[in-house]
């Protein structure tokens, strides 16, 4: 009896190895990341974290787009985001550079995953890829479902690529 348990206490530790990493990514962590301490808001989807070091980075928010800051909504996404965001210690998950240089990565503040929460209350929209889902599309329907932030106050409201392929940029202040 000795002999067999060994192989199975073996197979059975060795199955758990390949099942941990897989149960492990359902919740993973936050990455890892820059921790600095936002000091402005510029619109609902873009911020400047000011790093440990002293040096200040624009973060544009990934998976969301917030309406322009001329677009109806735009303010209150803008006050949204600050009130999540500014003057608190934030970590910055980088992910990429955009076209006009800003970096564009996650953003938490105190476990919480602000992009995510823009769009669950209603003040953002989950990006869309070519097929026309988002990463937080789930969320975002449900903020319509329940007429959350822009979807109860905004009539018809445009999400912001429409808005920018309609209108143009918004003038500068």
């Amino acid at each position: 009896m000795k002999i067999l348990a060994k192989p199975f206490v073996a197979a059975l530790v060795s199955g758990l190895v390949f099942i941990l990493p897989a149960a492990a990514q359902k919740n993973p962590k936050p990455a890892k990341g820059q921790q600095g301490l936002v000091v402005s808001v510029t619109d609902g989807d873009t911020l400047t974290l000011r790093g440990a070091d002293g040096q200040a980075v624009t973060v544009r928010l990934r998976d969301i787009d917030a309406p322009e800051i001329c677009q109806p909504w735009g303010t209150e996404a803008k006050n949204a985001l600050t009130e999540l965001t500014l003057n608190k210690l934030a970590i910055l998950t980088p992910v990429a550079r955009d076209s006009y240089g800003r970096i564009v990565g996650r953003i938490t503040v105190e476990d919480l995953d602000v992009g995510k929460n823009l769009v669950e209350n209603g003040h953002a929209w989950s990006t869309r890829g070519r097929d026309d889902r988002g990463p937080l599309l789930k969320q975002e329907r449900m903020a319509k479902a329940l007429s959350r932030g822009l979807h109860a106050q905004v009539p018809r409201a445009v999400p912001p690529w429409d808005w920018r392929r309609n209108n143009g940029p918004c003038p500068k202040p």
